[in-house]
């Protein structure tokens, strides 16, 4: 029993079960009724994703400051108690079922789902091993 963290779209690994998109929008172009069998997400779960104004700090970053902006004021928008006990409940859940939970960037270290992992271990998540 384990989270996995996955780039949304990706092929899925057979352990995997359940996908979460922690994404703030649909994949474009892409019919509902295909997301899951596209490898898409199975739920989607918007309120783990950067707010409008935090994703536009990201798509604007380029230099490692810009970066530590974005992070930084992502992890205060999870820091709230609505997305906190989200995460705890995320965290608790690993310890009895199989799931990922993922966003669609290709680089993982400029991407929330990057801090989304480091506050899900801080909760007492049980991660699956990378590439596993």
């Amino acid at each position: 029993m384990a989270i996995r963290i996955v780039r949304l779209g990706s092929p899925r690994n057979p352990d995997e079960g359940l996908r979460i998109g922690t994404v703030r929008r649909p994949p474009r172009g892409v019919p509902k009724a295909e997301f899951a069998a596209q490898n898409w997400y199975d739920v989607w779960f918007p309120n783990l994703a950067p707010s409008l104004d935090t994703m536009k700090l990201a798509h604007a970053a380029t230099t490692p400051a810009q970066w530590g902006a974005f992070f930084k004021r992502y992890r205060a928008e999870m820091a709230t108690p609505e997305n906190s006990h989200a995460i705890e409940l995320l965290a608790a859940l690993s310890h009895h079922s199989d799931f990922s939970v993922g966003c669609y960037c290709a680089d993982e270290a400029h991407c929330h789902r990057s801090a989304l992992r480091d506050l899900l271990i801080q909760k007492g998540a049980k991660l699956a091993a990378p590439g596993s």
